[in-house]
């Protein structure tokens, strides 16, 4: 159903939010480190205060339960928490040189930054991108997917209430023209793009006529590798974690399910066994465990992905169809059966293709050299996964697997405090962590001469 309606922005509309964002931003920028985190912890209490309000917007926009929205709430004021503590932190070096002399180095904010936000995590991402930019002394300008444009407006009002200048932190509406209006603009010094890699390559061929700074998180085709030798329930819990988040619509999830073949049979078991189990319905009723997909044509997409599985020789475990409640509110809604698919090949299409949806695809192993091969086997390096009780096992492995991030006996878990950022074309620069203020500043070198210049002339 119709949630709201909203106006896309064009060019006259993101020039008054460059132009209002750059009059924030010289005020803002001189403000101590601790005054910024001051109003930034005010915005994180308030986000807080209206944990609930903000969920139950982000379930009926997204169509993910809201037991998952709350956590996502969650994890969006602990990363505005966070960098409130580490504004004030944030410093040059010195260097001292021959004769007196000395060198120091100053880390200074960007100017305005854009950032563009995916529709899976809408009010987490922008709290992710938003949160370090401001920390570091950046105005930010953010466009949130056209399919989830609410939450961000409620952060843009939060931060007002918090204190923040008018214009610090704007929200501008819109699809892939309103994106190419700000990636263009010639007072924006850098884009911060959570989505798809086809978009992401095309942002960075616009941004590099300008030259701006740019992070891209894009998507993943993640393995998570499962030795005999691992705590099995523990195990399927991780393999649930990494496939069924969000109906599955989550960049990072570990979607190659590498099982070795000596437990392969228990672990399917065990894993169809929980994943019919699945309680599927209104995102808003607490003992929801999964809700819609975000429209029509993304399901369809995903249910076509199913399909030609079948086509190519896997076997549908379980799921793979459309799923209709029994409420009649939600017959049209966008509901699918998660799927797990068996015999999967590492040529199928499904398992080389990010499909974006409640899928897993389990493929056998023999041996940990044999299984590193396949899983570094893909364009992609978003995340990887291994469950193993042999500790040297889980290190090797987690040096070996060519990703952004590696998770060991867990999956999907994301602390604001690690940074989080691919590999080859899963995109390049980090979030979260200290690691992100590098992304949101610029170094500047500063010599100072005690004594006389050495000149030849």
């Amino acid at each position: 159903r119709v949630i709201c309606d909203f106006l896309c922005s064009g060019q006259q509309e993101v020039d008054l939010a460059v132009q209002s964002s750059k009059e924030a931003y010289k005020s803002w920028s001189r403000l101590s480190g601790s005054e910024r985190g001051r109003i930034l912890l005010e915005a994180a209490r308030l986000i807080r205060e209206q944990r609930e309000d903000i969920a139950i917007v982000e379930s009926i926009n997204t169509g993910k339960p809201i037991s998952e929205s709350r956590v996502d709430v969650d994890t969006a004021w602990q990363a505005v928490e966070y960098y409130a503590g580490i504004a004030g932190t944030l410093a040059g070096q010195h260097i001292q040189l021959s004769g007196g002399s000395f060198a120091y180095t100053r880390r200074e904010p960007l100017g305005v930054c854009v950032g563009i936000g995916a529709w899976n995590y809408p009010f987490q991402i922008a709290c992710w991108k938003s949160a370090p930019a401001l920390a570091c002394g950046n105005a930010m300008i953010f466009k949130p997917s056209p399919l989830t444009p609410l939450t961000a407006v409620m952060l843009a009002e939060i931060y007002t209430q918090a204190g923040a200048p008018n214009g610090l932190f704007n929200v501008v509406q819109g699809a892939v023209e309103t994106g190419n209006v700000l990636c263009q603009h010639t007072d924006v010094a850098k884009v911060s793009f959570t989505g798809s890699v086809p978009t992401g390559i095309k942002i960075m061929e616009t941004v590099a006529k300008s030259v701006k700074h740019i992070t891209l998180e894009l998507g993943g085709k993640s393995p998570l590798v499962i030795f005999s030798d691992c705590d099995l329930e523990n195990a399927v819990k991780g393999a649930m974690l990494a496939n069924f988040l969000s109906q599955g619509e989550v960049c990072s999830n570990g979607t190659r399910v590498f099982v070795h073949n000596d437990i392969l049979s228990k672990f399917v078991e065990k894993v169809v066994a929980k994943t019919k189990a699945i309680k599927i319905g209104d995102p808003l009723l607490e003992d929801t465990q999964m809700g819609g997909l975000i429209n029509r044509p993304h399901l369809d997409r995903v249910l076509s992905y199913v399909k030609q599985a079948k086509e190519q020789g896997a076997a549908v475990l379980c799921g793979g169809d459309r799923f209709v409640p029994d409420d009649p509110n939600l017959k049209d809604g966008y509901f699918m059966n998660p799927c797990v698919l068996g015999n999967c090949k590492d040529e199928m299409t499904c398992v080389k293709e990010e499909i974006f949806g409640p899928v897993m695809s389990v493929l056998a192993f023999d041996t940990e050299d044999e299984v590193i091969e396949r899983a570094n086997n893909t364009n992609l390096g978003l995340a990887a996964g291994v469950f193993t009780r042999d500790v040297t096992r889980a290190h090797r492995m987690a040096a070996a697997l060519e990703a952004g991030t590696c998770f060991i006996n867990n999956y999907n878990v994301s602390p604001v405090e690690i940074p989080f950022g691919g590999y080859k074309m899963s995109g390049f620069g980090k979030e979260n962590g200290i690691a992100t203020t590098e992304y949101y500043t610029q170094l500047k070198s500063v010599y100072v001469e005690m004594g006389d210049p050495q000149c030849s002339f």
